[in-house]
């Protein structure tokens, strides 16, 4: 029995393939608004140590400072109580649930010594201005704080696309957010010669109609649509694959999710051939039926 579903996601394997053993950090964080420091249940078989955490609003987990009540010896006398209890458990029924419900706790610990790592306002006011004011201005100058830290993968939302109303005046207003914040991001990296070793990716779930609808606005659309990859290993301004004239069906090029998986893991240095061994059996880490967009990696 795993706690989690058949085969972990994307930032489970990033965490799993390149954050270091002794990291104190988490390495698989999501931030989208109103997270507040819950695991998120996509690591699978690779266990809750690459479990993401959920961040948002810009501020550090919540219920991550000690009571005022709770002394500090008292708070480390706790501790240690509870692992030597945890330990004498699981010596004898261990399994991916009460690993995993052990695990949280040393997380837990982990980020309440760590709680500024996670809050943006220690940035200065001028980044806060510059990437905005709005969530997703908060969330990119986070990204940015938390891979300076050495967090191995962070992932943003940013939602209310699904625009089957006023698609046009709608997106006036959500790519204003999109294009200054993502924009001051990408800059940012570069500056700091992060983007070599840092992959960028921006996709959505699907595309929309390219037909408008009687409402103004676009419907859902899965037969054809872009994903946009940039840092590490793929090359600038590269354009791989084709539409129709009217963007209702791939022409040439078209990638699947298991060519993509790939991609991505050998754009940010991952050996994506290779397999993990859990518990003696070797799992490979992406689908071995097929490979990488070779055009996209130099």
């Amino acid at each position: 029995q795993t706690p989690a579903a058949n085969y972990p996601q994307l930032g489970a394997v990033a965490a799993k393939s390149l954050t270091p053993e002794d990291s104190s950090l988490p390495g698989h964080i999501l931030i989208t608004p109103g997270g507040s420091g819950g695991r998120g249940n996509d690591s699978a078989y690779l266990g809750p140590k690459y479990s993401s955490i959920y961040l948002g609003n810009g501020n550090p987990p919540q219920n991550t400072t000690r009571p005022d009540n709770i002394a500090e010896a008292s708070d480390a006398a706790r501790q240690d109580l509870r692992r030597r209890i945890n330990e004498r458990f699981l010596n004898r029924r261990r399994t991916a649930v009460t690993e995993a419900f052990a695990y949280s706790f040393e997380q837990a610990e982990q980020l309440m010594r760590q709680r500024e790592v996670f809050d943006v306002s220690k940035e200065p006011a001028a980044d806060a201005e510059r990437y905005g004011s709005h969530d997703f201005g908060r969330h990119c100058l986070l990204a940015r704080r938390l891979l300076e830290q050495g967090i191995t993968f962070v992932q943003l939302s940013h939602s209310n696309y699904d625009t089957h109303n006023e698609n046009f005046n709608f997106h006036i207003e959500q790519m204003a957010e999109f294009d200054r914040s993502f924009s001051c991001f990408v800059a940012d990296l570069a500056d700091r010669g992060m983007l070599d070793s840092t992959l960028i990716v921006v996709l959505s779930e699907f595309g929309r109609t390219p037909g408008i609808n009687q409402y103004y606005g676009r419907d859902h659309w899965s037969r054809a649509w872009s994903v946009c990859l940039g840092g590490c290993r793929i090359p600038r301004g590269a354009v791989h694959g084709s539409t129709n004239d009217n963007g209702t069906e791939v022409k040439d090029g078209q990638v699947d999710h298991g060519s993509l998986f790939h991609t991505y893991l050998q754009a940010a240095g991952v050996d994506s051939t290779g397999a993990f061994n859990i518990d003696g059996r070797e799992l490979p880490i992406a689908d071995p039926s097929t490979g990488p967009v070779k055009e996209l990696l130099v």
